[in-house]
């Protein structure tokens, strides 16, 4: 689209807001969401290959000009598609953060939680599913989005474990990336099950994850 019909959508779009911008602001809000929804449909029944802006307009049932206003590209609107379901992902893991409980219990329960809660993105995006086992770099940028995120979900669950003399962890921040960039590296295998040739599910491959992450975190007792 010519960047002078771009700005004149979007100058047209900022106006009408100007008139009523709480009643807009909703309105945005919900049909930038549906456009999202009904991306996600697309993208997994089509792949994103297979999808245009004029799929996603058509079946919001709007024009292809109002797309435009609120998406400038097919990569934009898969990453916020991305986004909600990281914002998904890291809601439920800060439940677990929030939880008042031991914090080896806590990191128990978020590596149990977070391969899952993967497993279940990638189960409801055929697209994303697809890359997974396809497409490395597409992966790696949809994963940056929610790794940060981990990470500061991590660091407080370590901090705690420092603050209550259960873990020993002179690099909080450090320590938080390594163990996020381990568990995404488990994605892939906790999705297809690939252990079970080795005589456990991933149930089991949880378990022994969180066991070698704990076992260099914990203060060792020396007597």
């Amino acid at each position: 689209m010519p960047e002078s019909a771009n700005s004149i959508i979007f100058a047209n779009f900022a106006i009408e807001c100007t008139f009523n911008p709480v009643g807009n602001n909703t309105m945005v809000t919900k049909t930038r969401d549906k456009f999202i929804e009904v991306a996600r449909s697309l993208f997994a029944r089509k792949g994103i290959e297979n999808t245009t802006m004029n799929d996603i307009a058509a079946a919001s049932e709007k024009g292809r000009r109002t797309i435009y206003t609120y998406f400038k590209s097919k990569r934009e609107i898969f990453n916020a598609v991305i986004d909600s379901e990281s914002a998904e992902l890291v809601s439920k893991l800060s439940e677990i953060v929030a939880q008042p409980a031991d914090p080896a219990l806590k990191l128990r329960r978020y590596i149990d939680a977070r391969l899952e809660l993967m497993r279940q993105i990638v189960a409801r995006n055929g697209s994303l599913r697809a890359a997974f086992f396809r497409d490395v770099r597409k992966v790696d940028r949809a994963r940056a989005v929610i790794s940060k995120k981990e990470i500061k979900l991590l660091m407080k669950i370590l901090h705690e474990g420092m603050v209550l003399g259960e873990f020993n962890v002179p690099h909080i921040k450090k320590t938080a990336i390594i163990i996020t960039t381990a568990i995404s590296g488990f994605d892939v295998p906790y999705i297809r099950n690939n252990m079970s040739e080795y005589g456990f599910e991933k149930e089991q491959m949880a378990s022994v994850i969180t066991e070698l992450i704990l076992n260099g975190l914990k203060v060792r007792d020396n007597n």
